[in-house]
């Protein structure tokens, strides 16, 4: 392989250390000039609605929309797109929606309450949002499975309305994704793209109801917009680039787990492709795999950027190292291509989606095996989850105090109240001391 295009690390070199703090560096400085540009575009949808959401289609995607109307697709053209496809892509389709529902049905939070020894109902009761809006690249890309990924999950959890926003340069839409917002449910989608879209849900225009949450993947601009719009509504989060571990050992075939490493690689040149091995012979067998294939793959040069800038072979003392090595990087997608894998599982603690055994190749599970594959990047697995149905649905406390429950525990709130110098509280706690006389 060309010198320098993919690292080779050592655990037990003195620089370890530092090179794998080289490698997994996070690189999410905001460029001033592009967060500024954002806040303009979003402070002229908030201010001038449809009509500034028309203008910045018009210039940035080359539309040649007049209204909102122009801009809109209705379910029934959804399904004409389905009932177009050709019958194979229409049954992969189909089969992936129907995996990805099935999963996430099993997700379903249900409101629970029980009653305490002073017969006080407390419980939690559990609600869908009503809108949510989910974002889709588009253009000349086709992403089928984000829409998928994205819509099912809140049709799931009982969302009233999903409206997707999908960019169609001068008028065009990949006919695969309205199939899958078909499959999906999607109740309305609306071609504009960019941080425009993002402020439109987020605040609405005339035509547009704003959304209570935003989710779905997309360039900078709509990263950027998408945090700059937290806290108006809520957002799945803001995505680094795409990442891959994989341990493995001898069991696994060196071609296979050279193309999992592409799988990976291919996404973009920020993609990051890394192989753990106790077994230095095996590090070299995946590397001159990776030699041989690479001048067949129709992205090399995406492939071998993305090698170059973010990928690694390293080797390890055993799979107790390679075990640590997970959960310290806490990747977004770690594949376990070792023997007796599934009994190591419980020891991986910090990892967006653990894939088991070496038939579980991550692109099955950015496609069709059922769990999402919008995951948690960059670490963050640490404190964060894959998306979910649970990222739909709202909980709120309720409680129900029985006379005796408020007598009692307005006692104890009255102690704490005033240790804490705030007289309301004690007094609007005291006053359900006595039971009132009805």
């Amino acid at each position: 392989m060309t010198a320098g295009l993919l690292r080779r690390l050592n655990a037990a070199s003195d620089s370890f250390q530092a090179d794998l703090t080289a490698l997994t560096a996070r690189h999410d400085e905001r460029d001033g000039e592009l967060v500024s540009r954002v806040a303009t575009i979003i402070e002229s949808v908030r201010k001038g609605g449809d009509a500034a959401l028309l203008k910045l289609t018009q210039d940035f995607d080359q539309h040649p929309a007049t209204s909102i109307n122009d801009l809109t697709i209705e379910p029934a053209q959804m399904q004409a797109a389905l009932e177009a496809l050709q019958s194979d892509t229409r049954t992969a389709l189909e089969t992936a929606a129907e995996r990805i529902r099935d999963y996430h049905q099993h997700q379903v939070a249900q409101s629970w309450s029980f009653e305490d020894a002073l017969g006080n109902r407390l419980g939690q009761q559990v609600t869908a949002m009503a809108r949510v809006g989910i974002y889709v690249p588009g253009g000349k890309a086709s992403y089928p499975s984000s829409v998928l990924m994205n819509a099912i999950p809140a049709k799931v959890a009982g969302v009233l309305e999903v409206v997707m926003m999908v960019p169609a340069p001068q008028g065009v839409i990949n006919p695969l994704v309205l199939a899958a917002a078909a499959l999906a449910g999607v109740d309305r989608i609306i071609t504009v793209g960019g941080a425009q879209a993002i402020a439109a849900l987020a605040f609405g225009t005339e035509t547009i109801a704003g959304v209570d949450k935003i989710v779905g993947p997309g360039n900078q601009y709509v990263a950027e917009a998408k945090r700059q719009v937290f806290g108006v509504v809520g957002i799945d989060m803001v995505a680094g680039p795409s990442e891959v571990l994989i341990i493995a050992d001898d069991s696994a075939p060196a071609t296979w787990m050279a193309m999992d490493l592409f799988s990976q690689a291919e996404h973009d040149e920020q993609a990051q492709a890394i192989l753990v091995s106790p077994d230095a012979a095996y590090l070299d067998a995946v590397e001159a795999a990776m030699e041989e294939l690479l001048s067949t793959m129709a992205r090399e040069n995406i492939i071998r950027s993305a090698l170059r800038n973010r990928g690694a072979l390293i080797k390890v003392r055993d799979l107790d190292d390679a075990i640590a090595l997970s959960n310290r990087l806490a990747p977004e997608h770690l594949q376990l291509a070792f023997d007796n894998a599934e009994a190591r599982v419980c020891e991986l603690t910090v990892a967006g989606a653990i894939f088991v055994g070496v038939m579980s190749c991550e692109s099955l599970g950015d496609y069709c095996a059922g769990p999402n594959h919008v995951l948690p990047t960059s670490s963050t697995a640490r404190f964060s989850s894959p998306l979910g149905v649970y990222d739909f649905q709202k909980r709120s406390s309720v409680i129900q105090c029985s006379t005796e429950g408020a007598i009692v525990l307005g006692g104890v709130a009255s102690v704490l109240a005033r240790g804490e110098s705030l007289e309301a509280h004690a007094r609007s706690a005291e006053l359900r001391l006595e039971k009132l006389d009805v």
